[in-house]
């Protein structure tokens, strides 16, 4: 992620920060390379990570060392809710409740599904994707080491949007969509990009002259799908631009 995640969970052990992280990282990496049923499989750790630092976290910050898996997940997570009500509601109720949500897609529905229910594993992968990112920024917003500003950028990054047909690899991104023009490239890669993106990284990523690139872009902007001036500015996807992006090109089959 293009955060600074040691600052922005800086109240957490290492260790359990560090788990945090990687179970986050790869829930994100396996949803943009299509691989559904691992990205369910992935949410369960992700969960019982969260449990663990709440669980410190409302014993008075005496966190255990690692991540563990509690016996009776729902009754325990349920037992949050008697924490004092000096801790925040988000940590005693709102974030045990998405974690049982998380838990029982993926232990009821992640293995289960043939035939006519391919899809629901899509559907399924999206809603634990979604609902990640969500709990993660609920973290932030309980343990920054941070000032405000700084952890609102962090909040808003962790929400970035993530989109199956985006392939990171390192520090490029690639369109898995070979067929797609250069203005519906450059339009998906904003949409997936919280801060959005200089021209010069969108040539990268798509491998273009950044000066044909921008003679685009600058249509672009003329017909208000993105706000860009010049070179070497951030580029930034508009509200027409998103509307293109959720209601043409993510509709496509």
């Amino acid at each position: 992620m293009t955060l600074d995640a040691q600052q922005a969970l800086g109240h957490l052990p290492q260790g359990l920060r560090d788990e945090l992280m990687k179970a986050y990282s790869e829930i994100v990496r396996n949803y943009r390379e299509g691989r559904w049923k691992a990205s369910e499989l992935d949410a369960g750790w992700f969960c019982e990570i969260v449990f663990t630092i709440l669980e410190g976290h409302l014993a008075g910050d005496d966190y255990r060392d690692k991540a563990y898996k509690p016996s009776r997940f729902n009754d325990a997570c349920k037992k949050f809710e008697n924490a004092p009500t000096t801790y925040s509601d988000s940590a005693r109720m709102t974030i045990p409740r998405v974690l049982v949500g998380l838990y029982d897609v993926r232990n009821r529905r992640g293995v289960g599904h043939v035939g006519g229910d391919v899809d629901a594993n899509h559907m399924d992968a999206g809603f634990l994707l979604h609902s990640c990112q969500w709990v993660m920024a609920e973290l932030v917003r309980l343990f920054h080491d941070t000032d405000v500003d700084s952890a609102t950028a962090i909040v808003d990054a962790l929400v970035d949007r993530t989109l199956p047909v985006v392939w990171q690899v390192g520090d490029v991104r690639r369109l898995l969509d070979t067929s797609l023009s250069i203005r519906d490239s450059v339009l998906l890669l904003l949409y997936g990009s919280a801060d959005g993106a200089t021209d010069y990284r969108l040539a990268d990523d798509l491998e273009k002259r950044p000066d044909n690139l921008r003679a685009v872009m600058k249509k672009m902007h003329a017909e208000r799908l993105i706000e860009f001036k010049n070179a070497g500015d951030i580029a930034v996807i508009s509200p027409r631009g998103i509307t293109h992006v959720e209601e043409v090109l993510l509709a496509r089959p």
